[in-house]
C-alpha cells in the first residue's frame, strides 16, 4: 500500500468515526428529548389528577379555597356593614358539648347530598337499620332523581338544604344570588316533597374563606328566614376520592367520643359507593357503643361555626 492510498484510507475511517459520532450525538438528543417529554406528560397528568380531585373535592364540601372572584353582582361590604358583626361568636367546639364520662352521645348522619342511586342505596341501608338521618340536598332536575327528594321525605328522614346549583363562585358572588339560590332550592323541594325545609348548610360550611360577602351576611339572611343551619364536628373523611371503609369507621368512631351531640358530615355523590359500603358498620358500632342515632329536627344542640344567636 502507498502512502497516499495509507492516508486516503485514514482519513475514511476519520470520517466514518465522525459521522458515528453525529449519529450517536443526534440519537442521544432525541432520546433525551422523549424522555424528558415523557416525564413532562407524566408531571402535567399527575397536576391534572391533582386539580380534578380539587375540584371534585370543592363540590364535595371538603375543600375551602382561599377566594373566588366574580365580573357580575361582587358586593362590597360597607364600613357600617363591617360593624354589625364585630362581636359575632365562632368556633365549633363549646364547652357544654364536650362529653364526660358516662354522658350520652347523640348523633346526627348528616349527608351533602347529590341525589341519585348512591343516596338510593344509603336510604336502603339506613331503612335495614330503622335508623334516620338528615340529607342536605342540592338541586337535580334528572330523570328519576324526583323520586329521591319524596323518598327522603316519605322514609322520615330530614331533607335539608345545601344550595341549588352547588356552585361556589355564583351561590357566594353577592347577597342577591345567594337568596336567589336559596329561594329556587326551596320552592323546589316544597313542590316535589310539600315540605318546606326549615334547615340549611352552606357549601363548604359557614367558616369557609371563600366567599366574596362576609358569611355573617347570609347566616342574617337564615335567621331572617327562621332557617336554623349546621356546620358540622364529625367528618367522615368522604370528601377526598381516596378512602376507605376503615377511614370512615376510624374517623367518626374517634370524632363521636369527644362530643355529647356530634353532626356528622358524609357525602352520597356517584363516585361514593365507599361511604354506602362503611355505612352499615358504622350504624352497628355507633349502637355498640350506646349512641342514638337522629334526624336534625327543631330541638337539634346547633353544631355552628359562626353562631347564629350572635349574628344581629
Amino acid at each position: 500500500m502507498t502512502v497516499n492510498e495509507a492516508e486516503l484510507l485514514d482519513q475514511q475511517r476519520q470520517r466514518r468515526k465522525r459521522i458515528n459520532r453525529i449519529k450517536s450525538g443526534i440519537i442521544t438528543t432525541i432520546a433525551i428529548w422523549m424522555l424528558a417529554s415523557f416525564i413532562a406528560i407524566i408531571i402535567l397528568s399527575v397536576q391534572v389528577v391533582k386539580l380534578n380531585n380539587q375540584m371534585s373535592d370543592i363540590k364535595q364540601n371538603g375543600v375551602q379555597p382561599g377566594g373566588i372572584s366574580s365580573d357580575s353582582e361582587s358586593e362590597e361590604m360597607s364600613e357600617e356593614d363591617e360593624n354589625r358583626f364585630e362581636n359575632i361568636v365562632t368556633g365549633i367546639d363549646t364547652e357544654d358539648n364536650f362529653a364526660s364520662e358516662g354522658d350520652k352521645h347523640y348523633v346526627y348522619l348528616t349527608f351533602n347530598s347529590v341525589p341519585g342511586d348512591n343516596t338510593q342505596d344509603i336510604l336502603d341501608v339506613l331503612a335495614h337499620y330503622n335508623v334516620k338521618a338528615t340529607f342536605f340536598v342540592v338541586g337535580s332536575e334528572e330523570d328519576g332523581v324526583s323520586d329521591v327528594y319524596r323518598r327522603i321525605v316519605n322514609e322520615g328522614h330530614t331533607i335539608g338544604m345545601h344550595s341549588y346549583s352547588n356552585q361556589y363562585s355564583l351561590i357566594y358572588s353577592s347577597k342577591s344570588a345567594f337568596k336567589k339560590d336559596y329561594q329556587k332550592l326551596s320552592d323546589y323541594i316544597y313542590e316535589l316533597t310539600g315540605t318546606r325545609s326549615k334547615f340549611y348548610r352552606f357549601p363548604g360550611g359557614s367558616g369557609n374563606e371563600i366567599s366574596n360577602v362576609n358569611m355573617a351576611e347570609f347566616v342574617n339572611f337564615l335567621n331572617k328566614e327562621e332557617i336554623t343551619y349546621f356546620d358540622w364536628n364529625v367528618s367522615a373523611g368522604d370528601a377526598s376520592n381516596s378512602y376507605t371503609v376503615q377511614d370512615i369507621l376510624d374517623n367518626v368512631l374517634g370524632g363521636v367520643s369527644k362530643y355529647k351531640t356530634s353532626v356528622v358530615l358524609l357525602h352520597d355523590g356517584e363516585n361514593k359507593s365507599t361511604t354506602v359500603e362503611a355505612l352499615g358498620s358504622l350504624i352497628q358500632s355507633l349502637q355498640e357503643q350506646g349512641a342514638e342515632i337522629l334526624p336534625i329536627d327543631e330541638d337539634t344542640y346547633a353544631i355552628q361555626y359562626i353562631k347564629a344567636e350572635s349574628v344581629k
